[in-house]
């Protein structure tokens, strides 16, 4: 996936909701790394306490299940920060996180963001709101598993993917610019690999959904919302300039 600079931070993400000032200020912390696939951010358990901030490409975060298979939580984009729930209560990591291709971030020591934290607490505050909104998210998918079928939290896993972090297109379409194989969409459905598959070929023959290489199409989201029983009509903010974009730093 494009980095925010091309496309503009993701609203829900850390670099997203800040404020120009804050962000380039969190910018300056720390020092900035260059992964390649496969190369580790955070390790399951280790104790040390950095925030990472993914400034292009995307990452995997994934643990370690009761029969020690390792299970694909959730994915994370430029804007996004990882690590914050060790930065902020010294806890060991719960989570590790992959690089999944190319992928630069910005390392933060936990010294030098508590001082960024103390002095502009809208980081705090943007910190503590995405804790819980992954706790809330990581709620809402356990539901989920339970109470519908995996076509539609198949189709609502794709819908959060294409509001959050999709790139709109001619056409109406919006581009969700990292692939994920079908073991993964199965990890992150609770579902069988064979059902997701099942699934994913009843969305593309819809006309719902297309695949290419790295990349996953809606062609049409608002159909995609009604197959995903959300209650509202969810649209991404493409007719509004994202913030975080050229525009809005200093």
């Amino acid at each position: 996936m494009g980095s925010g600079s091309e496309w503009g931070w993701p609203e829900r993400s850390l670099l997203g909701v800040l404020s120009a000032p804050a962000r380039a200020e969190l910018l300056s912390l720390g020092t900035e790394l260059t992964l390649q696939s496969g190369d580790v951010l955070l390790t399951e358990g280790a104790t040390d306490r950095h925030l990472y901030v993914i400034l292009g490409g995307f990452a995997k975060v994934t643990a370690t299940v009761e029969n020690g298979q390792e299970s694909l939580l959730a994915v994370r984009v430029g804007g996004d920060s990882v690590g914050e729930m060790a930065a902020l209560d010294g806890a060991p990591r719960s989570a590790g996180v992959v690089a999944c291709g190319p992928l630069r971030a910005r390392v933060v020591g936990p010294g030098a963001l508590h001082g960024l934290m103390m002095r502009r607490p809208e980081v705090a505050m943007a910190l503590t709101r995405i804790v819980a909104d992954r706790l809330r998210w990581a709620n809402r998918r356990r539901l989920e598993f339970r109470g519908y079928p995996v076509k539609v939290r198949l189709a609502r896993l794709l819908v959060e993917f294409a509001v959050g972090y999709g790139r709109p297109e001619r056409g109406g379409g919006h581009v969700i610019g990292f692939q994920l194989t079908q073991p993964e969409l199965a990890a992150l459905t609770g579902a069988a690999e064979t059902t997701v598959h099942k699934g994913l070929r009843e969305l593309r023959d819809e006309g719902l959904l297309g695949t290419g290489y790295r990349t996953t199409t809606v062609h049409d989201l608002a159909r995609l919302a009604r197959v995903a029983e959300l209650a509202e009509p969810v649209m991404p903010p493409d007719s509004r300039r994202p913030r975080g974009s050229a525009e809005d730093r200093p």
